[in-house]
Parts: C-alpha cells; structure tokens; sequence
C-alpha cells in the first residue's frame, strides 16, 4: 500500500471495514477484533494510528513484538484459527501496520474465552442473542432449525392418516408394512429426535400445530389503501394449521381479494386473478419452506390496493442475492423439510421457483433486507 492511499483510508475514519489502533499489547483485545472482522465481511486493522486518526507510527521493536503477537494470537486465541496479512507502511512518524483480516470462511469464530464478536459500525459487540448465534451457525450450515426438537411435541401428536398417505406417496410402501416402530421411522427421517416431533416434523404432519408452535403462522391482511392500516381492513386472518394447510390458506386468501377479470372466458365464468395463481403459489411455497424458523415472528401477507407483498422472517441464506434467486441458484436454510415438502406443496425444490414465478408473472419485486432481518416478494398490480 503507498502511503498516498494509507493517508486516503484515514482521512475517511474508521468504519466497519477499517480500526485504527495507536498499539496493541494485550492479546484478548487483538483476538476480539480479528474475531469480530472474521464473522463480518472483514476489514483492516491500522496500527500505529490513534483514534482521531492521528499517525503515531511504530519503532522496530514495537513492530518485532507485534509481528509475534498477531501471529500468536492468530493461531492460538482466535477459534477456529486464522489467517490474516501484514504489510508495513513506512511514514514519516514510523511504520503503520495494516493487518488484513478477510471475512472468515468457518464462521462462526469465537476468542478464547469462548465470546462471539461482530462488527457493528466502526465498533464491534458481542453476540449472546440465542437466536443470532443459531443465525450463526446456520450460516455455516453447522445447525439448521427444521431439525430441532418442538418442545412438548411427541409422536402422539402425528396426524397418523395424514403421515400413512404420505409415507405412501414419497417412498411407495405402505406406511403398515414397515417392521420399525412409528417412533424409529420419524427419527430415521429427521422428522423427530428421542420421542420429540422436530420443527419439521411438527410443521408437516402434527394435527395441531397451532398449539405446538403457534408463532410460525401467517398473518395476512388486506386493504383499501396503499399504505398499512391497523384500524381498517377489508379482510384479515391468522392462517395457521400443517404447512399444507397454511399454504392452501394463503394462496386462497390472497386470490380472494385480489380482482378477477374476464379474459377469455365466457361472461358466465368468475374470471381469472389478475395475478395468475400459479406464481401466487411459487412465491408461497418458497416463503413457507426457505423462511428462518430461528427467528420466533410470523410470515405476513398484505393485499394493498396496489400490491402484494409476502414478508418472510429472515434475509437470504450465505452470500445469496436477489439476483442470484433470479437466475435460479439456491441455498437450503432447512433441508429437511424441502426434502419432503415437494410431496405436500407444489414446490420442486430446483432452486426454479422464483423462476417461474417471474415467467407466470413478470411484475415481482424483491428486497433482502439485510438489516432488518427480512425477506420481502412485492407482486405489483397492473391495474
């Protein structure tokens, strides 16, 4: 780095991409920023310069003793260990050190005494949110929530018709036929763990979900404005019951309050949806499969007079982006339950869904709303 681009990075001051240190000694606090860099998209240290952005500069054995201490720590107090890059910038007030730290490929790394670090701003904080450290480890596809035991959830609460027909269709024998016990069964296809229905196995075949998980509903509404509106709606309802169940809710809610229009049917027909439904159902189906079951919050459908959107718990998984979507790629935030739920929903799990969405219906828009921890699909309507 030249020293005209070093000046350029601190008359801009630090952001979440860039620290400056006047010097560091203590090996805790240098394991706290590298970890917080690591978890985040990475950044650089700049040591040798004080906070006000001020070039103190480092002598030779200041940079000796550091050198040592970014490599001991590196490697024995950040977990799991890193990689980071020196490189020294020679000033007219001594050497500035910039240690790259890049965005970490094993996240989520921890220091060691066992805290979890973020960048947040120019600062960092430390991550003892249950549900942001599960957000965590999902990303590193270490833990998924579909496959987490449904306290007070057991085997008793299969709706066992529903489950035999299932069973029928996915793997063509009879669910009666099996020499394994109920209870096996569900563990061997993750839907239970120990004698405990798991989020998925709740989701899919429980008789009352309602009750076992009552937060993982739908909440949709709809109404004769353009902006939301708690006081007056024409239509609102709290969708809820087996995930095919929801989803059939859903698609009907939305249909029904939407416009019919003639086409070219014949004058004694209702019409069609001025949405088609198939791409009504896509967007559905990925909502209720792909959402963020860690985050305790419904999916919320609102019908507006000029739109429809569909707000799903949780940003897009990893490095996903809308425009990756859209050409079809995918991430499974909860495998199990899209492994089986092409038998319950018209889902194919292809990562397509979005595709044919927008081919049934070109006039979706999409937000990932990274800060706010949300999914967002707008079908905008025509007229």
């Amino acid at each position: 780095m030249e020293i005209i681009e070093l000046i350029d990075i601190i008359s801009r001051g630090e952001d979440s991409k860039h620290q400056f240190k006047k010097y560091m000694t203590n090996a805790g606090s240098l394991a706290s920023e590298m970890v917080a860099f690591s978890n985040s998209d990475g950044g650089m240290l700049l040591i040798g310069v004080d906070d006000n952005g001020n070039i103190i500069g480092l002598n030779s054995e200041e940079l000796r003793k550091l050198n040592e201490l970014i490599s001991n720590v590196a490697s024995q107090n950040v977990k799991p260990s890193i990689t980071p890059t020196t490189e020294n910038v020679q000033t007219e007030k001594g050497l500035v050190v910039i240690v790259k730290i890049p965005e970490g490929l094993n996240k989520p790394y921890q220091d060691n005494s066992g805290y979890f670090w973020k960048k947040s701003g120019s600062d960092k904080r430390r991550v003892d949110s249950r549900e942001e450290l599960q957000r965590m480890f999902q990303q590193s596809n270490l833990v998924h929530a579909d496959i987490i035991p449904v306290k007070g959830a057991t085997i008793a609460d299969i709706d066992i018709d529903y489950f035999k027909e299932f069973f029928g269709k996915h793997f063509s024998e009879a669910l009666d036929e099996q020499s394994l016990p109920l209870q096996s069964i569900l563990e061997n296809m993750n839907l239970a763990k120990d004698g405990t229905l798991t989020i998925a196995g709740t989701l899919l075949f429980a008789k009352t979900v309602k009750y076992k998980l009552p937060v993982f509903m739908i909440k949709a509404g709809a109404f004769d404005a353009l902006e939301l509106s708690t006081s007056e709606y024409s239509d609102s309802k709290d969708l809820s019951g087996k995930l095919a169940d929801v989803f059939r809710q859903s698609v009907n809610f939305i249909v029904t309050n939407l416009r019919h229009v003639q086409g070219r049917q014949n004058v004694n027909s209702t019409g069609m949806p001025e949405i088609p439904a198939e791409s009504i159902e896509e967007i559905v189906a990925n909502a209720l499969v792909h959402r963020d079951y860690f985050i305790s919050a419904p999916i919320r459908i609102f019908v507006f007079r000029d739109r429809v959107e569909i707000i799903s718990p949780g940003h897009l998984p990893n490095n996903l982006t809308v425009e990756n979507i859209k050409s079809g790629n995918s991430n499974s935030r909860n495998p199990v339950l899209a492994s089986y739920a092409n038998h319950v929903l018209p889902y194919r799990g292809y990562g397509s869904g979005i595709i044919r969405a927008l081919a049934s219906y070109p006039h979706i828009d999409f937000e990932d709303d990274r800060d706010g921890n949300m999914f967002k699909v707008t079908f905008w309507r025509k007229s």
